[in-house]
């Protein structure tokens, strides 16, 4: 049997390249299919923690320098499979331990959950970092949006699509949503805290909304990140949506479903995204999306059929395509519905599983 070494992350902290890499370790297909080692890329263990240093860190950096050595050496992997991150703010670290698989031998993947390769390729030094890290590698891809993030480096040839899928969440059929005649429309916003998710330009959509006197009530499910409980609040205050807005903090489980099933519209205006495993959550409770143009986004919400894209950080667009579908309760119905048939042919756990294996048996041939 074919082995695998995983340099992937998985949580702690929670978000979508973390997720999908707690599903690859806990794959029965894949455990059946090739014996695995798994190891944690990441050093943060929580969202705050991402982005700065500390001894801590460098700890556990140098920890997974010595696994990697050890492992290639003594465990020698058919395959390294890596999920590193390509902006600014984490390629120097990954770059170091792909330079280390590199100097080992064998055959290496990227597979990337993130981009911005070719909002940097033009400064020197990451110029120089690219091309060695991408040298005589192969490279997964989530959606064919995404290729021109790195064509510079890569050749076509040596790309991989694999879009990511997700389990089926608790209690994820709903009759309430079918219902006729709403007046209140409760939009959704699930999704850590942050300003890259485009939190602050939700609100300033929201108080457009409200000033066209639209009933509606918007819940924010997520963590705090580098939004703080405090500037959350103020903004809240700054739009006078104190009866517009509800926090309700982090959800999981049967509470995170009961969110997504009391909703009727799911917006996530993220500025910088890859793909949105949310967006797919969302799919599966027949929730039309609002969402953004970003990454692969629009290979997974269809414009106009399972959803409605936006230029990010527009705040007026925003506001338009929400109040669309706040109006009109036939497209949010026939929406949420092309949603989920869509999530159930093409993003389900089972297909995203079977094609990464069907990629991994390749790459080794």
């Amino acid at each position: 049997m074919k082995k695998v070494l995983y340099i992937l992350h998985y949580p702690p902290p929670i978000h979508g390249a973390a997720m999908v890499g707690k599903y690859i370790m806990e794959s029965e297909l894949l455990r059946s299919s090739f014996r695995s080692k798994y190891l944690n890329l990441g050093t943060s263990r929580s969202v705050v923690e991402i982005g700065s240093g500390g001894l801590v860190k460098l700890y556990r950096f140098l920890k997974l320098i010595f696994q990697v050595v050890s492992y290639k050496l003594f465990y020698r992997p058919d395959l390294v499979y890596m999920t590193p991150a390509v902006n600014p703010k984490g390629i120097y670290k990954d770059f170091l331990i792909a330079v280390l698989v590199k100097m080992l031998g064998g055959k290496l993947v990227y597979h990337l959950h993130n981009k911005g390769v070719a909002d940097h390729q033009h400064k020197t030094v990451l110029n120089l970092v690219y091309k060695f890290f991408f040298r005589g590698a192969k490279v997964i891809l989530l959606s064919k949006s995404l290729y021109q993030d790195i064509e510079r480096y890569v050749q076509e040839k040596d790309v991989l699509y694999c879009p990511n899928g997700i389990p089926r969440l608790e209690e994820c059929e709903t009759e309430e949503y079918k219902k006729k005649g709403k007046q209140e429309i409760k939009l959704l916003f699930l999704s850590n805290l942050l300003r890259a998710k485009g939190v602050f330009t939700l609100i300033g959509a929201l108080e457009i909304l409200k000033n066209e006197q639209l009933d509606f009530v918007c819940q924010f499910v997520g963590g705090f990140g580098d939004i703080t409980a405090v500037e959350f609040d103020d903004a809240v205050r700054k739009h006078r949506l104190e009866s517009y807005v509800h926090y309700a903090g982090s959800k999981y489980g049967k509470e995170k479903s009961e969110a997504y099933k009391q909703a009727d519209v799911f917006v996530f205006p993220s500025h910088n995204e890859t793909f949105g495993l949310v967006n797919l959550e969302a799919m599966q409770f027949s929730l039309p999306i609002v969402s953004t143009m970003e990454g692969g986004i629009p290979d997974v919400v269809i414009e106009g059929k399972t959803g409605l894209l936006v230029r990010s950080n527009n705040v007026t667009e925003l506001a338009s395509k929400l109040k669309e579908l706040i109006q009109d309760e036939n497209l949010r119905v026939k929406m949420g519905e092309a949603g989920k048939k869509r999530y159930e042919t093409t993003f389900t756990l089972d297909v995203f599983e079977e094609n990464l294996r069907s990629i991994l048996l390749a790459l080794m041939v």
